[in-house]
């Protein structure tokens, strides 16, 4: 009945509300698409919480179910309690807090509802141009940094999920993806904090940020912080000199090319104690961090001899899977299995062909510039993909799936490429129609053309990249993993701290960092038997795990190589 009346009152004022909650327990919450940002639409919202409040009193309920009464309902407590018991409170607290200094403008002569809003008639945010699109929040940076309405997951501080690792570390609220949105809402407004994309202040709280993407999927409401953090160091850092790491890991994909033409020499500088340490401290990089090694063969140089077939658009092949026919599939290949760990490649291509596919890979080298979104270099990231497009247009308009190993790759194509680009028609079709091997290969299964995967009796840990479960979802890889009949258990440890550059970056971020992977990761990585494999798709991720353990990792390429062919 109450959940009837509600949804008149609804009707009468014109709003809309999503409800949700603890049904169960009578509790409800729910967002309403109220106007608070007009004089008239302030007073509509006063009469419609008034008469709200009166509506849950007419049922005997309370009106503040689950959290405090707050500025929100303070002056609503005569509804609930009368004015007998009102003034009682007034009495108690003048006995305890003669002077009123505690919590002001609460219980007692509480202000009213419609007073201290965060946005109100007079709001008027700064509207700047960005980069990124935004298409879910109007096209406006205002509308995303008012996204997050103080619900506080991201400062749980139990096991389970991602975010926030920098909260975690740091367990202070301007760490905390709430915090991080208040500020940039802050700084748009322009009372508390000024100086806009200048703001050392929002700098400063933004740095610790992991962009693991977390919060896109594990707040209630999306907050992307991943996102505003690139957008917000693409304009501070404007026309500025920017850190010594995002120069030397900003742009790793021009570095290590240059670095494959004597993989030999490159190394031995790299590894070299006092080279070495003079490279780290011109990037910028921890001195306790180990640098990785270059290929000496890049996996284009051993597809090109082993297999010779690039993607040259559809007419060179028959793009789709007839009966009989192997079905064409592109493997995207990024800078960190091109240049550092060709191997995950090489398995890659042996196992889309012993499901049937034929594999091509792009004409050109490419990068889809995912380092550079760490430092808020977006023009130059923008022009990566639109290199993308240009080199894989007829595969795109073909329809030829699109498959990456690195998860944090395939996350840009889904999810920063659309937003870059929302106009551009080959931009979604590429976002669409780009796959993780084992969404490429479940979908295979699905087909119920009699393909089996192997069996392999092993045991296994898995650690998720963050992206890869933030962004893409791992429900197909525990899919896969089942079927290969693998005795598997996935960590809930979190983010493993590197997150790309981030970990490489010396003091404080080195210093989170390794928080970050001692919370649960590496001591789970140590405790498994040296039987147990340690499955990891993330470069970043691998990296940590290898250099602060004794242990190897392996990609689901190698794992599947494995099942396949053995050794």
């Amino acid at each position: 009945g109450y959940l009837r009346d509600l949804r008149k009152l609804y009707q009468r004022y014109g709003y809309e509300g999503s409800f949700y909650g603890h049904f169960g327990d009578g509790c409800l919450h729910t967002r309403t698409t109220f106007d608070l940002e007009s004089a008239p639409g302030v007073a509509a919202f006063r009469s419609f919480v008034e008469e709200a409040a009166a509506l849950v009193v007419s049922y005997g309920g309370s009106i503040s179910g689950e959290h405090g009464d707050g500025q929100a309902r303070g002056e609503l407590l005569p509804l609930q309690f009368g004015p007998e018991l009102c003034r009682a409170f007034a009495e108690v607290k003048a006995a305890w807090d003669p002077e009123n200094r505690m919590n002001p403008g609460k219980l007692v002569e509480p202000y009213p509802l419609d007073s201290n809003l965060r946005l109100g008639a007079a709001y008027r945010p700064r509207e700047p141009a960005t980069r990124f699109r935004f298409p879910d929040d109007d096209s406006r940076f205002s509308r995303a940094a008012l996204r997050c309405v103080g619900v506080g997951k991201c400062r749980q501080t139990q096991a389970d999920g991602v975010m926030c690792p920098s909260y975690l570390a740091t367990r202070e609220e301007r760490h905390s993806t709430r915090g991080r949105a208040r500020l940039l809402f802050e700084m748009l407004r322009g009372e508390t904090i000024a100086g806009g994309w200048r703001s050392e202040a929002v700098r400063e709280a933004l740095d610790l940020c992991l962009a693991c993407k977390a919060c896109k999927s594990e707040c209630p409401v999306q907050v992307d912080m991943a996102t505003y953090k690139a957008e917000f160091l693409h304009h501070h850092y404007r026309w500025r000199l920017r850190p010594r790491a995002a120069y030397a890991l900003g742009l790793v994909h021009w570095w290590v090319r240059a670095a494959s033409k004597a993989p030999r020499l490159a190394n031995a500088v790299a590894r070299n104690r006092w080279t070495g340490s003079l490279l780290k401290a011109l990037g910028g990089i921890a001195p306790e961090r180990r640098l990785p090694a270059v290929a000496p063969r890049t996996f284009r140089k051993w597809f090109e001899t082993e297999r010779g077939r690039t993607g040259r658009g559809p007419a060179a092949h028959r793009p789709v899977g007839r009966e009989g026919e192997a079905r064409r599939v592109v493997l995207f290949p990024d800078t960190f299995n091109d240049y550092f760990r060709p191997e995950t490649a090489r398995a890659a291509v042996e196992v889309l062909e012993a499901a049937g596919f034929a594999v091509v890979i792009p004409p050109q080298v490419l990068c889809c510039g995912r380092p550079l979104y760490d430092f808020g270099l977006l023009g130059l990231a923008e022009r990566q993909l639109r290199n993308v497009l240009d080199a894989l247009r007829g595969e795109i308009r073909a329809g030829v799936p699109v498959v990456g190993l690195e998860p944090s790759c395939v996350a840009t194509f889904r999810h920063e490429l659309p937003n870059l680009l929302p106009n551009d028609q080959d931009a979604r079709r590429l976002s669409a129609q780009t796959f993780t091997l084992a969404e490429l290969l479940r979908d295979r299964l699905a087909a119920g053309d009699g393909f089996e995967l192997p069996r392999l009796e092993r045991r296994a840990l898995v650690q998720a990249h963050c992206h890869h479960r933030s962004v893409l979802g791992v429900d197909a890889d525990r899919a896969l993993l089942a079927g290969l009949g693998l005795d598997h258990r996935y960590l809930d440890a979190g983010c493993c701290g590197m997150a790309g550059a981030f970990g490489y970056e010396r003091g404080e971020k080195y210093r989170v960092s390794m928080a970050c992977a001692e919370r649960a990761l590496l001591p789970e990585v140590r405790r498994a038997d040296e039987d147990t494999l340690i499955v990891a798709d993330g470069f970043s991720c691998r990296s940590q795990i290898e250099t602060a353990t004794s242990r190897s990792t392996v990609h689901l390429a190698e794992l599947l190589h494995l099942a396949y062919f053995g050794g």
